[in-house]
């Protein structure tokens, strides 16, 4: 069945209305408004003033943080170092290093009451500690190499090595001492080692050589020194002649030797010892038989002479 016209012109009439869609504006303390028709969308965007797309968008984010709940901020951690300042932490370390040093220098554990001693044969440990000069001293005033040269001039050491640590042996001492080659009797009976350097005779050795200056006035003190050459001449004789215990010293004729056989043969300063005693039996082998020699005289090989006491047969 077709409508009738009436009722199509109707229907097109209700459609066309443009007040069809609009709704009065309501206000809750106001009356009812007349009713306003609204503009079309192009209308409206034309008689609006004219807004970037920059500016939309910035009130776009403006709203929406309006409308967004506000989001707690993150909480911070603080650091240690954030509450203890540099400064603060320098001056910790200076405190500290302060109490440690006042301790380092006035604790009794840090000065030096003994030490450990080693390679002595004929000093005592006591008398290398005297000799040290570091009793009672603060182990970090002390110079290794200062010990090392007090004990150095100790005429019985020849080598001195010297450790500072830590405790219990905070010091540790370590000597050579020098070995005697012959007892020099001269006023008083002291030793000598191969380089002549005169020490201290700390016990009896009838092993070594003797050798005796008569009529001395002058005594040998600890720390003078021989003539070398009158040392390697005693040597040698006590090797050629291991029989020799007894030499003699005189300050003009140099090294002598009593012969059992009645004579005193006078060598000298020492040097040139094997020409001087093959010159000298040579000699004696040759006058035995006629005179009796007094003091004979080898200090020059190529010129002996001799004193004679008598001839034999008179």
């Amino acid at each position: 069945m077709r409508p009738s016209e009436s009722t199509t012109r109707q229907r097109r009439s209700r459609r066309d209305d443009p007040r069809r869609h609009v709704r009065p504006l309501e206000s809750p303390d106001s009356e009812a408004h007349e009713p306003r028709r609204m503009k079309p969308r192009d209308q409206a965007w034309s008689s609006s003033p004219s807004t970037s797309v920059t500016q939309r968008r910035a009130e776009r984010r403006a709203r929406k943080a309006r409308v967004q709940p506000q989001r707690t901020a993150p909480r911070r951690r603080i650091s240690v170092w954030q509450v203890f300042s540099w400064r603060m932490v320098s001056g910790m370390l200076v405190v500290g290093l302060g109490v440690v040093l006042y301790l380092f220098m006035t604790m009794d554990a840090f000065y030096v009451n003994s030490v450990a001693i080693g390679g002595e044969k004929y000093l005592s440990r006591e008398e290398i500690f005297r000799y040290s000069n570091i009793a009672r001293k603060q182990i970090f005033w002390i110079d290794p190499k200062d010990v090392e040269t007090r004990l150095k001039e100790v005429p019985n050491i020849a080598d001195a090595s010297v450790l500072v640590g830590w405790p219990p042996d905070m010091v540790q001492i370590l000597v050579t001492e020098r070995e005697p080659a012959l007892i020099w009797e001269q006023g008083v009976r002291v030793w000598v080692d191969v380089n002549g350097i005169v020490m201290k005779q700390r016990e009896d050795r009838p092993d070594l050589l003797r050798v005796v200056v008569p009529n001395a006035t002058d005594p040998l003190g600890v720390g003078d020194r021989v003539p070398q050459s009158s040392v390697d001449g005693a040597l040698f004789m006590k090797r050629r002649y291991e029989y020799v215990d007894v030499l003699l010293y005189d300050s003009t004729n140099g090294l002598g030797y009593h012969d059992n056989r009645g004579w005193t043969v006078w060598f000298g300063t020492g040097e040139d010892m094997e020409t001087k005693l093959l010159v000298y039996n040579q000699l004696v082998a040759d006058i035995v038989d006629t005179v009796q020699p007094g003091d004979i005289y080898m200090a020059d090989p190529d010129r002996p002479y001799y004193t004679v006491l008598w001839y034999v047969g008179q």
